[in-house]
């Protein structure tokens, strides 16, 4: 029987992987894949663990492990429902044209440097898919010349997944290593912010230098756009209340969808406010059933395929761990991987295996693979394997365009070609990868073991 599920298992792998080509969403095979195993588990009477840290596997009832993982992944998705909804509403009040008052210059390399600067302080704020779209949609009213935007894209994505990586609330990832308790926010941020630097700094380095961003660009005349009112106010208000949540989790050590709740009610209400005021101030022919509530607006925009999709990889992922499989998995690649890096006290996590799931990632969403390594590595809170984990995930994937939301999005906006991002971009975002890596160990190895 458990031949069986992991063959289920691995063909609703490859049906989320080969998405594009089957042209199915990857909500469906992840839905139908989690309903499968644990039926499966629940007819042939599986015995199901509860992996304990230290101790290894205990044996529970099929309804507390399954209520269990449900929980854990309702954390998930609850917060995650919150930032969606916050970000809509900044959205809602066109916020995010504030950000095009900050570009001036017309230079290609120094805008090449405005945009990956901004991807990568942005996404670590409202998660590198939302930086993405709001990037390349003022990308599109700037430069004309669709060949140059396409590098420029390239690159955003690059910055965008290494911004997410290096922030709990930045990656879906990070943001599952951070509500599962394997890593804290302020000891994420020591170990990994540099390495992201490097992971988006040195392929923009190296593009600048290239022909493509010469010269001047011409900028796409559009009028004068006038911001509305209150943008600049919502976009202030919406990314403050975001990086509230972890100094919440901090202060109260509640679990960050608590805060990540009271941050949204405090949008959502300033929302309903100045929408209210505007209403009342508006002219008095308009027709009042035209007000519409920002926030019951803001719901209706939120990413539902996602937050079904996460609801289904991540339970088909808790389906294989109650089963103590991917415990028994960890063993085998602890035993046979060999050890690369210095070795830590708690922890003999080879970093050939954690740059294997990096690599992975560029191939098969890197949620699963997380969710996978969570299930599989009983390592303490803030291990260093569990930074280089974040890392490797959140920025493996700008390896391939079908490696990362990023660089779906940006596919499906730009219509970029997949052998083209591989053979343009695949390389620099690479080279960002392992140039990251490196900086990782050697703070790991030589800064950090000095300071502490």
């Amino acid at each position: 029987m458990e031949i069986l599920l992991i063959v289920i298992f691995v063909l609703g792998y490859l049906a989320i992987a080969m998405e594009h080509s089957l042209k199915i969403d990857k909500l469906i095979p992840a839905l139908a894949m989690m309903a499968i195993l644990w039926a499966l588990i629940a007819v042939d009477h599986l015995q199901v663990f509860d992996v304990v840290p230290g101790i290894g596997k205990e044996p529970h009832h099929l309804e507390g492990v399954l209520l269990h993982h449900l929980g854990k992944t309702a954390e998930i998705l609850v917060f995650l429902m919150g930032a969606m909804t916050i970000v809509e509403i900044i959205d809602y009040f066109d916020g995010f044209s504030t950000i095009k008052s900050f570009i001036k210059t017309k230079s290609k390399s120094k805008l090449l440097w405005l945009f990956t600067i901004l991807a990568f302080v942005l996404s670590a704020i409202i998660d590198n898919l939302t930086a993405t779209i709001v990037l390349i949609t003022i990308l599109q009213k700037i430069i004309k010349e669709r060949d140059t935007r396409l590098w420029f894209a390239g690159l955003i994505v690059i910055a965008a997944n290494a911004g997410g990586a290096w922030s709990p609330i930045g990656d879906v990832t990070t943001t599952m290593l951070w509500i599962a308790n394997k890593v804290s926010a302020s000891q994420l941020i020591e170990h990994v912010l540099i390495p992201s630097i490097l992971c988006f700094a040195v392929p923009t380095f190296i593009a600048s230098r290239m022909k493509i961003f010469k010269g001047h660009i011409e900028p796409e005349s559009d009028g004068a756009v006038l911001s509305p009112k209150y943008s600049s106010l919502m976009f202030y208000l919406g990314l403050g209340s975001i990086l509230f949540v972890p100094v919440f989790k901090t202060i109260t050590h509640l679990p960050p969808y608590v805060g990540m709740m009271l941050s949204l009610a405090i949008v959502a209400a300033v929302a309903e406010f100045l929408s209210n005021r505007k209403f009342t101030v508006s002219d008095a022919g308009e027709d009042s059933g035209s007000h519409h509530s920002p926030v019951h607006k803001s719901l209706s925009k939120i990413e539902m395929p996602s937050i079904l999709f996460f609801l289904g990889i991540l339970m088909s992922v808790a389906a294989l761990e109650s089963l103590g499989m991917l415990f028994d998995f960890a063993g085998i690649l602890e035993n046979n991987v060999p050890y690369l890096g210095t070795e830590h006290a708690s922890t003999k996590i080879s970093d050939l295996v954690v740059l294997l799931l990096g690599g992975g990632s560029a191939v098969i969403d890197n949620v699963p693979l997380v969710a996978a390594s969570i299930g599989m590595f009983q390592i303490g809170t803030d291990e260093p394997a569990w930074h280089f984990i974040a890392y490797a995930a959140g920025t493996g994937g700008s390896m391939l365009i079908i490696g990362s939301a990023a660089g779906v999005v940006a596919m499906g906006m730009e219509k970029i070609d997949f052998v083209w991002y591989l053979k343009k971009i695949g390389w620099l975002a690479l080279v960002g990868f392992l140039a990251g890596a490196i900086g990782f160990v050697f703070i790991r190895d030589f800064l950090l073991n000095v300071v502490h």
